[in-house]
């Protein structure tokens, strides 16, 4: 560089970071649920605005911080895309009666008080299979909140359980990104790594599917069978209700378990579930479309509203009518508006310096195996919330750890698995990262509903710190492996 920068002390590193906790605490406090509605977005602009400042003041070119912010945002472009294609997926599922068809089906086999159990196991499989928690939540996931909701079951409870499932599996495949990319960044391998996350990964879900049975059976939900037999006729009268719907899921996890990318998988799944919309709920695809016209051009409207608009089906049951809507595309864009806020906030700070700065004086405190583990699991939850992003929250930590763990003579897995058992899965209980954003829009469930009942996701930075602290499964590395 031309220009001489000077290195952050720690309180200036802190600034963006005081502002931007104290102005949302404010701003929840007066907004609440509405708060992601846009003023959320706005207080990530201005902290940015602060960081930007901090670096400016130390010497920093303003062209620099630009290329940062430019770089974090390119980074989540991919996410931004699947989100919006997961939007039109929605829309189309809905209308085809895919999504209507998961909840008929599911009310009929599914008891309440073991509900919760069976969602989290369901999403688990799927999970593995398709190496996405995204994905997951998206089909399966919405189906089961609406499962739950028709039960009488909390929805902060029906997330919880979906979302645990989701990301035990999303952690445990060897499809995910972020499975592929923590032992990338840790410097080891994908199968070592996987092994050696089941020590904490394997009792953490148990301790959850553990809770969500006790949970079952003190809140199985006041749904009755009455109840229950009106939303199925509801259903029944509004869709045409078989089993060929389930195709379509279907061949969105074979062509993510045959390594498809997420994004044609994506939109080859919200084609499919359009052309069912025709084949299989003609009628419906026409009084959707409002449009006065030839039959052929209110199919295609109708088709077109569902993958870019809000839907809403009127089935005359309250319950079912709460179901069966869909914002489409649109109804993303907020998210994504957030999404594109949080990452200029965090490549403000990542280019500036001032979270490396931040995670130094914490790398500096290390003394212990299970101190040097906790301040991994800490830099990481840190990451999430400023950062905004779990892949800043894997690879940062892990570009900064991994020379720390082979001096303490620590081998990479033991990074790899931290990262993964303290990043990827408390992404998703931070309302502003880019996972907690997505789901919550996804499954239309607030994060603070859902949050207490995540219990996978709380559990796990516990049980990688636990193990670290009581020496469990940490496996050392000879001297001769240790730099110098």
């Amino acid at each position: 560089m031309s220009y001489q920068y000077q290195k952050p002390s720690l309180f200036q590193a802190f600034i963006p970071i005081i502002f931007l906790v104290a102005v949302l605490g404010v701003n929840v406090a007066i907004f609440g649920d509405s708060s992601l509605d846009g003023s959320n977005q706005i207080i990530l602009i201005l902290s940015a605005g602060v960081a930007a400042l901090v670096a400016l003041k130390l010497g920093m070119k303003w062209e620099a911080i630009q290329n940062g912010i430019v770089k974090s945002i390119s980074s989540a472009m991919a996410s931004i895309i699947i989100l919006l294609l997961i939007g039109s997926l929605a829309g189309t599922w809905l209308l085809s009666g895919i999504v209507p068809a998961m909840i008929y089906y599911g009310l009929q086999i599914l008891n309440p008080t073991f509900f919760l159990v069976a969602a989290c196991i369901v999403c688990s499989i799927v999970s593995v299979a398709t190496g996405s928690s995204w994905t997951t939540a998206a089909t399966v996931g919405i189906a089961l909140i609406g499962i739950g909701k028709a039960l009488g079951l909390h929805e902060g409870m029906v997330a919880g359980a979906v979302l645990s499932g989701a990301y035990f599996g999303d952690k445990m495949s060897p499809l995910s990104d972020t499975t592929n990319l923590a032992p990338a960044m840790a410097g080891t391998d994908l199968f070592t790594h996987i092994r050696y996350m089941t020590y904490t990964t394997v009792p953490s879900i148990i301790i959850a599917l553990i809770l969500f049975l006790i949970l079952g059976f003190t809140h199985g939900g006041n749904g009755d069978i009455g109840e229950t037999e009106a939303i199925l006729s509801a259903i029944s009268s509004q869709f045409n209700i078989n089993g060929w719907l389930f195709l379509v899921p279907l061949v969105v996890v074979i062509l993510i378990v045959k390594k498809m990318p997420a994004i044609p998988a994506i939109l080859i799944g919200a084609l499919l579930g359009a052309v069912f919309a025709l084949v299989f709920q003609p009628e419906m695809v026409k009084t959707v479309s409002g449009w006065e016209g030839s039959s052929v051009e209110m199919s295609f409207v109708g088709i077109m509203k569902s993958l870019y608009g809000e839907i809403a089906i009127v089935t005359g049951n309250a319950t079912v009518d709460d179901l069966l809507n869909s914002g489409g595309m649109a109804g993303m864009l907020k998210t994504v508006w957030l999404i594109l806020s949080a990452m200029i906030f965090g490549g403000v700070m990542e280019a500036s310096g001032l979270l490396k700065r931040i995670a130094e004086a914490v790398i500096s405190k290390v003394e212990s195996t299970g101190s040097l583990v906790a301040s991994t699991a800490v830099t990481t939850i840190f990451f999430n919330g400023t950062a905004s992003d779990q892949y800043l929250a894997i690879v940062v930590p892990g570009r900064m750890y991994a020379d720390i763990y082979r001096k303490k003579g620590l081998a990479p897995e033991n990074l790899s698995r931290t990262l993964e058992d303290s990043g990827t899965v408390t992404s998703v209980l931070i309302p502003w990262n880019t996972c907690g954003a997505y789901h919550s829009k996804v499954l239309g469930v607030a994060t603070g509903a859902y949050l207490w009942f995540a219990f996978f996701n709380i559990i796990s930075p516990i049980m990688t710190i636990i193990y670290a602290y009581f020496n469990i499964k940490i496996r050392k590395i000879k001297p001769s492996e240790t730099p110098a």
